[in-house]
């Protein structure tokens, strides 16, 4: 039996239960995508200025998106997908709209990623974990964007209160533990939602057996 086994103990019976079979090679293929989306946006930072931009989550997101699927790993891709939704309003209200302008690189690294993001999570279901997931490639994003990428550019709010809050908050650490909570509440109130649509499913080992 190719599948992993988890054992479950019940009533003193061990029962065994079949972990989803492998993605499909072509379904899997779709992971290209969101790393060419990321590679565009590269090279528009490039020349432009501004490479610490490649770590905003919806840049680092796609990254994520690609490799989760290039490798069939679920949680990955369901992590990354989960933060697509966030991505995108943000980019509407910070970008599209504040600046007036449509521009192909991050118009497509945004909408794009949404696109492979739920075509993915209809195919995989969203679980009940996924937003733990998605909470810490957040925690993760944030630190290398505070590690790497330039002060100024306030990479996913990593250095200095976002502008509009400074009067409600009297320091960058207060206004952290804040937005984390609201990013740890919102990520779980969307895994919840995502998981009511498209619900992951697990197969039994009959199921698998049955399949083959």
């Amino acid at each position: 039996m190719n599948a992993s086994l988890s054992a479950v103990v019940a009533h003193g019976v061990i029962f065994l239960r079949a972990m989803p079979p492998p993605l499909s090679t072509r379904f899997r293929l779709l992971g290209v995508l969101p790393l060419i989306f990321f590679l565009i946006q590269a090279v528009h930072y490039w020349r432009y200025g501004g490479l610490g931009n490649l770590l905003w989550m919806c840049n680092a997101g796609n990254v994520l998106l690609g490799i989760g699927l290039l490798l069939g790993h679920r949680e990955a891709i369901r992590a990354a997908a989960i933060w697509t939704i966030p991505g995108f309003i943000i980019w509407i209200k910070y970008v599209l709209l504040a600046s007036g302008g449509f521009y192909f690189s991050t118009t497509q690294a945004h909408v794009g990623g949404l696109i492979i993001g739920m075509i993915a999570l209809r195919r995989i279901g969203m679980d009940k974990r996924a937003w733990v997931y998605a909470f810490g490639w957040y925690l993760l994003t944030q630190f290398a964007a505070r590690l790497l990428a330039a002060p100024d550019l306030n990479v996913n709010v990593a250095n200095t209160i976002q502008r509009g809050w400074e009067r409600t908050f009297t320091s960058y650490w207060k206004f952290w533990i804040v937005m984390t909570a609201v990013v740890a509440i919102g990520l779980w109130a969307m895994g919840k939602v995502l998981s009511l649509i498209w619900p992951a499913t697990e197969l039994t080992t009959e199921d698998t057996e049955n399949r083959r």
